[in-house]
């Protein structure tokens, strides 16, 4: 048994299908000029839908050829993120197995000259 979802009984709406209201209902200026945005909206958005549709299937060398460049720099900058934090976790592991005195004194930098 299948699902249905509500959308899938509702017609599709376009710019050419606007909805003629009854003699009783007259609209304003202002309410008309909002329907016409709507309407405008809404074929903007279906041009863009079927413009993105078409680069989905078949997507141009030029974005393939900048995606992989931004692969390499992506990959770079993750392999130096790891490198650095290997080494904070190495500097801190060191640190951690020196004697309280001798870390101390380092760090101050009063080590008399040793």
């Amino acid at each position: 048994m299948s699902m249905d979802t509500p959308d899938q009984h509702q017609p599709h709406l376009s710019a050419s299908q606007p909805s003629a209201p009854s003699p009783t209902e007259t609209l304003t200026p202002l309410e008309q000029e909002v329907l016409d945005e709507y309407a405008r909206l809404l074929g903007n958005l279906n041009n863009m839908s079927t413009l993105l549709s078409s680069l989905a299937a078949n997507p141009s060398a030029e974005v393939l050829d900048a995606l992989r460049g931004l692969e390499r720099k992506t990959s770079l900058v993750f392999t130096l993120l790891k490198a650095s934090v290997y080494s904070i976790v190495l500097n801190q592991q060191i640190q951690d197995q020196e004697p309280e005195g001798e870390s101390l004194g380092q760090s101050r930098g009063n080590d008399g000259g040793f």
